[in-house]
């Protein structure tokens, strides 16, 4: 059973790094009110949700294959910006797709960053992400 967590107050610029308010951009696939049509749009709106602790999305969005019971968040981490290096495949026409990418973050006043390869596949033609390789 997952424990409940207390999501964090909603942000006015979407942390994905589009130039869009939260609300227009990964807070509407957030709410379910659209669904992500690219892999990029897909990791970009995790991203978000990470920063946002939205358990809940993390975990719909998440191949029921490798998703784990919850997700730990780290209430010292704050992730603050997300640059995609690199993609293949995972547009709206195909079924898989990796997208490349480094998260940025803050973890108890230390800055650091996450770069990982991330691959991607359709569940019932959505978009779910599958694992990744986390690069050093």
């Amino acid at each position: 059973m997952s424990k409940r967590r207390k999501a964090r107050p909603m942000p006015e610029e979407c942390p994905c790094g589009q130039s869009a308010t939260y609300a227009d951009c990964c807070g509407r696939l957030h709410s379910g009110a659209a669904q992500a049509t690219t892999a990029e749009q897909l990791m970009r709106s995790r991203f978000s949700a990470f920063a946002v602790h939205d358990e809940s999305y993390l975990l719909r969005s998440w191949d029921p294959e490798t998703r784990p019971a919850d997700v730990d968040f780290d209430p010292g981490m704050h992730w603050e910006r997300l640059d995609i290096v690199g993609s293949t495949g995972g547009g709206p026409f195909h079924t898989e797709g990796t997208v490349e990418f480094r998260a940025h973050y803050r973890a108890r006043g230390a800055a650091g960053e996450l770069h990982e390869n991330s691959r991607f596949r359709r569940d019932h033609g959505a978009w779910v992400y599958l694992d990744g390789d986390i690069e050093h």
